[in-house]
């Protein structure tokens, strides 16, 4: 896992915003999520059930308002603020925690080779 903070996305004025720091040419999927207080972001959503979320790829988290935690592989848990990007690596467990007090919203995104299938 990778943090940074909004002002230091750089200045792009082509390509995605996030490129210089997660790769892949275009970004192919995201959303945007109301997290609920107190909320666990994919829980047990794993084969069979199991407590277990991992991608092949990286995916960036933008924090656009709230707070909470990320907690990666079980044991390390970080806090997050509106503001933060947070880089997930490949094969990282990983989980969105928000905040009782101020729940978060998050637009994530995964960037690939080519274009989301709806821009082809």
């Amino acid at each position: 896992m990778r943090t940074y903070r909004f002002n230091q996305l750089a200045d792009v004025t082509e390509g995605h915003i996030l490129k210089n720091i997660m790769p892949g040419e275009h970004l192919t999927y995201g959303g945007l999520a109301f997290e609920k207080p107190g909320a666990r972001a994919h829980t047990n959503d794993g084969p069979g059930g199991i407590d277990y979320h991992v991608h092949e790829d990286c995916e960036a988290f933008l924090i656009l308002q709230g707070k909470g935690e990320v907690e990666i592989d079980k044991t390390h848990f970080y806090p997050v603020k509106t503001g933060d990007v947070v880089i997930i690596e490949p094969g990282e467990d990983h989980h969105l925690i928000s905040s009782v007090e101020d729940p978060i919203v998050v637009l994530w995104c995964h960037a690939g080779p080519t274009r989301n299938k709806n821009q082809i």
